[in-house]
C-alpha cells in the first residue's frame, strides 16, 4: 500500500461553519471554513478524512464537484464495534459514542427519515443523513469530541481478537459509503423514452380516466370469466376465496403454488401478477418519480442487512425486471461493463474454512459446481450445486441430507465450518464473519422475518432461500448463522472488491453506477471497456488476497460489455 498524507478530521459547528484539522491537531488549532468543500480543497490530495457520517457530508462535496479518496466514518465504525462487542442495538451515533465515552446520558439515535417511497429524488441522500434534514448540524460533534471518539474506537479495534481484520472491514465499509454516494450522484443511465415504449408494449394504453391499463384490464376480465364471477386479481384474499369456491384450497397466491393448480384462471392470473408487478413497481409513476435527466438515482445503503448486504431505499433498484433492463442504455459512444461474480459464496466458504480440497477446487479456472460434480456427484452439476448451497443454507429436505453427507466426506472442513456456525447460533452465541462483522443474539435481530435478504429482493426468492434469525426456533437461528458466516463474509469481500475497483478506475472516465450482492456495473467510454473489465477481474482477486490471505481460491467474474443492460444476460 502506498503512503498517504496525514489524516484530517472534519466536523460541522452549531453555527453552520466547518472545522477541520490535521490529526494530531497542530498547536495553532483547527481551521474554520464556510463549507466542507473549502476544507477539502485546503488539505493535501489523497487525504483520509475522519468525519461523523459520510451521508451527512459527502453528497455536499459531490454537488460541489469534489471527491475524496478515503474516509473514516465514525458512525459506521461505531455500529461495527458495538456489534462486535455484543452490544448491537445500542445507539450508534457519534453523539451517543461521545456520551458513552464521557459517562453522560446516551441520546437515542435520530429518527429514521420518512419512507423513501414518499419522497422524490430531490430529497434523497439529504445532507443531514439520518438526522433532521432541516438542521445540517444535527448530530455533529465538536472537533475535540470527534477526535476523542476516533481515538477510543482505535483502542477498541486493537482490543479485538483479530484487530487487523476488523480495521480492514471498517475501512472497506467507509469506502463503500463513498461509493454509494457517488453512484447515487452519477446515476444509472436510463432511457425514459424506451421505458415508456416498453410499458405501452407490455401493458397497453392507459385510460384517460385512470385505472389499470388496457392489457391488465383484459387479463382481469379473463380471470373473472374463468371463475364465473367478478374477481379482483390484485387482491390475494379475493383470489384465494374464488379458488376455494371452486373447490381448490390455496395458502397463498404465490407463483409456485398457483403453478400446481389445474384451473383456467391460472394462466391469465400468473400473467396478470407479472405485469401488475411491473405496473406498480416500475410503471409510469415510477418513471416520473425516479428517472430525471436520463439517470436513475437510487439511494444505496451499504450493510443495510445483518449480513452486510446492500439495500436501497425505494426505487426497486435491486429487482429491476429483465424486460425493464432494456431501458438501461449506455450514453452514445459509451458502454456498460456488467460483471457477475461466479459462485461467490461457495468460493468464500472455501477461503474461510481453509478446507484444502475445497480451496483447490475453488482455485481452478472452471465452473466450481462442475468441478465438484466430477469429484463427488458423478458429473451431475445440478446435484453438486444443490449440495453446496444446501450446506450453506442448511437444506435438510428431500435429498439434502444425502447430498450433504457426500459433501462432508469430500470437504469435511468446509462443512464443519458452517456446522459450527449453526451450532453457535442455536446456542445463542455471537457469530462473526471472517473480517469480524457480528450477527447479534436473536433478541437483537430486526424481526422482519427475512434478515439478511436485501429489501428490494423478490419476496418469493427471499422466503425460499433464507431462514429468519428473528425466529424463536433455535434450529431456524442455527440455519441463519450457518448462512451468515458465508453470506456475510462474501459481503465483506464485495466491499473490498468495490474499493479496489474504485481505486483502479480512478484515472479513467469510467463510473461505477450500480451494485447488488454479486453484480457490478461500470459505465465507461467504449475505448475503456476492456480495461474496465480487466480492472474488475483484478479487483476480485485483490480483494480475495486482502481479505483471506494467500489462498488458492480465485474469484472470477462473468463479464459482458454491452450498450444495453438487458443484453448482458
Amino acid at each position: 500500500m502506498s503512503d498517504h498524507p496525514t489524516p484530517w478530521a472534519l466536523t460541522e459547528a452549531p453555527d453552520g461553519r466547518w472545522h477541520a484539522t490535521p490529526v494530531p491537531p497542530p498547536p495553532t488549532g483547527p481551521l474554520t471554513f464556510a463549507t466542507p468543500a473549502e476544507a477539502i480543497r485546503t488539505a493535501p490530495p489523497a487525504t483520509r478524512w475522519i468525519w461523523r457520517s459520510t451521508p451527512a457530508v459527502y453528497p455536499r462535496l459531490l454537488a460541489a464537484g469534489l471527491r475524496v479518496d478515503r474516509c473514516y466514518d465514525i458512525e459506521d465504525a461505531e455500529h461495527l464495534l458495538l456489534g462486535h462487542e455484543g452490544r448491537s442495538g445500542e445507539p450508534r451515533s457519534a453523539a451517543a459514542a461521545w456520551a458513552r465515552l464521557t459517562g453522560a446520558p446516551v441520546p437515542p439515535d435520530p429518527p429514521q427519515r420518512a419512507a423513501a417511497t414518499a419522497r422524490t429524488q430531490d430529497s434523497l441522500f439529504d445532507a443531514a443523513g439520518l438526522a433532521d434534514p432541516h438542521h445540517h448540524g444535527a448530530g455533529a460533534l465538536p472537533l475535540d469530541a470527534l477526535l476523542a471518539v476516533h481515538a477510543d474506537q482505535a483502542r477498541r479495534h486493537a482490543a479485538t481478537a483479530h484487530p487487523d481484520r476488523l480495521r480492514l472491514l471498517t475501512a472497506a465499509e467507509s469506502a463503500a459509503f463513498l461509493i454509494a454516494a457517488e453512484m447515487h450522484h452519477t446515476g444509472l443511465p436510463w432511457r425514459a423514452d424506451v421505458h415508456r415504449a416498453l410499458l405501452t408494449e407490455l401493458l397497453g394504453e392507459r385510460y384517460a380516466g385512470g385505472g389499470e391499463p388496457r392489457r391488465l384490464a383484459q387479463l382481469a376480465d379473463e380471470v373473472s370469466a374463468a371463475f364465473g364471477r367478478r374477481v379482483r386479481p390484485d387482491l390475494p384474499a379475493d383470489v384465494v376465496k374464488a379458488f376455494a369456491e371452486a373447490g381448490i384450497k390455496l395458502r397463498s397466491t404465490r407463483r409456485w403454488e398457483l403453478q400446481e393448480v389445474d384451473h383456467p384462471a391460472v394462466a391469465p392470473l400468473l400473467l396478470y401478477k407479472k405485469l401488475y408487478r411491473i405496473y406498480t413497481a416500475h410503471g409510469w409513476s415510477w418513471l416520473t418519480d425516479w428517472v430525471h435527466d436520463g439517470r436513475f438515482r437510487p439511494e444505496f445503503v451499504p450493510a443495510g442487512t445483518l449480513t452486510g448486504r446492500w439495500v436501497t431505499h425505494g426505487g426497486g433498484a435491486l429487482q429491476i425486471p429483465k424486460v425493464i433492463r432494456r431501458a438501461v442504455v449506455a450514453d452514445p459512444g459509451w458502454r456498460l461493463v456488467v460483471a457477475d461474480a461466479d459462485q461467490m459464496e461457495p468460493r468464500v466458504l472455501a477461503a474461510i474454512s481453509r478446507d484444502p480440497a475445497f480451496m483447490e477446487v475453488a482455485g481452478r479456472p472452471e465452473d466450481l459446481y462442475t468441478a465438484v460434480s466430477r469429484q463427488t456427484f458423478s458429473g451431475d452439476r445440478e446435484k453438486a450445486k444443490i449440495a453446496v448451497l444446501g450446506a450453506v443454507y442448511g437444506q435438510t429436505s428431500g435429498d439434502g441430507l444425502k447430498n450433504l453427507a457426500a459433501l462432508r466426506r469430500r470437504f469435511p472442513r468446509a462443512v464443519a465450518y458452517v456446522d459450527d456456525a449453526a451450532r453457535a447460533g442455536e446456542e445463542g452465541r455471537l457469530v462473526r464473519t471472517w473480517l469480524g462483522r457480528t450477527c447479534p443474539p436473536p433478541a437483537d435481530a430486526d424481526g422482519d422475518g427475512e434478515a439478511g435478504i436485501p429489501q428490494d429482493r423478490d419476496d418469493e426468492a427471499a422466503t425460499a432461500w433464507t431462514p429468519s434469525y428473528a425466529s424463536t426456533d433455535t434450529r431456524a437461528r442455527g440455519r441463519f448463522t450457518r448462512n451468515f458466516v458465508v453470506q456475510g463474509s462474501a459481503a465483506d469481500w464485495a466491499l473490498l472488491m468495490l474499493a479496489a475497483l474504485r481505486q483502479a478506475t480512478a484515472g479513467m472516465r469510467a463510473e461505477l453506477v450500480f451494485f447488488q450482492h454479486d453484480e457490478v456495473i461500470v459505465h465507461c467510454p467504449a475505448e475503456e471497456a476492456e480495461a474496465v473489465a480487466e480492472a474488475i477481474r483484478a479487483a476480485g482477486d485483490r480483494a480475495g488476497r486482502i481479505a483471506f490471505g494467500d489462498t488458492p481460491v480465485r474469484f472470477p467474474f462473468t463479464t459482458a460489455i454491452v450498450e444495453c443492460y438487458a443484453d448482458a444476460k
